[in-house]
């Protein structure tokens, strides 16, 4: 039976991602932060996060469904914790029926708004990975217009890892010109572990028609630099623009190098580089603990 909010996750049916078999559920349609580099734009627009109507009922009904021993994504379009969430807190509710239920839940946001439900992640089986692209809140303030700045999610970060709540961070996209300084992608790795990110994901930036066009809006200086090296010398894969892939290991190898220096599992998404992953999953769902057993209770 098919379900209505928890689906499985395979957005590209591509071999370049490696996820293990996991579900995706977002509570809200559209995203709030407003990123310049969001790829979900191409398919759902660009858009306020909106509340999905009924989602309390359906997500009780899909529980009924789905495979516990599968981890829960929220989220993987939309980010759960938008500025909405805080008022809504329609997230906060979701988490509280998986847990409940003793679901494996790997939480991905670029928000500090999740440290306020700690209370319910350290009581369940639940890992975060906090996306953070720069050091630079003037940079961030650019291209992830609406989002809490990288200062108050490595503050997140700390907090939930204090909390003991396993916690990795997200450095992605890294985009050429833009956050691609090796010096600072080191700082930021630093950072993040010593703050208790304990896995770092990365992958270069893939350029869509609307991200390419709202990038070089944003950086018009750029426009010719990422022109060539997406459009003329870079390769289309699955709708994507690639950079060939010497230049995306040159971009990603400072954050690899780093994490593998600092004994932190790695891995990147969606780049087809094996060598540049020692971790058990790319996208953190090895960090999730086992603190409640999945059970069968009355959904209706």
């Amino acid at each position: 039976m098919s379900t209505r909010v928890i689906r499985p996750f395979d957005p590209w049916r591509s071999d370049l991602c490696t996820c293990p078999p996991k579900y995706t559920l977002n509570p809200y349609t559209g995203c709030s932060h407003m990123c310049l580099y969001c790829y979900a734009t191409a398919y759902i627009g660009r858009r306020p996060s909106t509340p999905k109507r009924d989602l309390i009922s359906s997500v009780r009904k899909d529980l009924r469904h789905i495979d516990r021993t599968r981890p829960i994504n929220m989220s993987t379009s939309s980010d759960p914790y938008p500025p909405e969430e805080q008022e809504l807190k329609l997230t906060r509710e979701v988490l509280k029926i998986l847990v409940a239920h003793g679901c494996r839940i790997l939480i991905t946001t670029k928000s500090n708004i999740v440290t306020r439900d700690i209370d319910i992640l350290m009581r369940g089986n639940v890992a975060v990975m906090i996306t953070i692209t720069t050091l630079d809140d003037n940079l961030a303030k650019i291209i992830e217009p609406n989002a809490p700045s990288p200062s108050q999610r490595i503050e997140a970060v700390q907090k939930l890892a204090s909390e003991g709540i396993p916690v990795g961070v997200r450095i992605d996209p890294v985009i050429p010109y833009v956050n691609d300084d090796e010096r600072m992608l080191r700082q930021l790795v630093n950072e993040v572990v010593n703050a208790g990110a304990r896995h770092i994901v990365t992958s270069s930036y893939k350029a869509r028609p609307d991200n390419f066009r709202r990038l070089i809006t944003a950086f018009p200086e750029l426009e010719n630099k990422l022109r060539k090296i997406y459009y003329e010398e870079g390769e289309l894969v699955h709708g994507y623009r690639y950079l060939r892939p010497d230049l995306r290991k040159n971009l990603l190898r400072p954050v690899v190098d780093e994490a593998k220096r600092l004994g932190v599992t790695y891995a990147t998404c969606r780049e087809g580089l094996p060598e540049f992953r020692n971790a058990p999953s790319c996208d953190g769902s090895h960090l999730i603990p086992s603190r409640v057993i999945a059970r069968v209770l009355d959904l209706f």
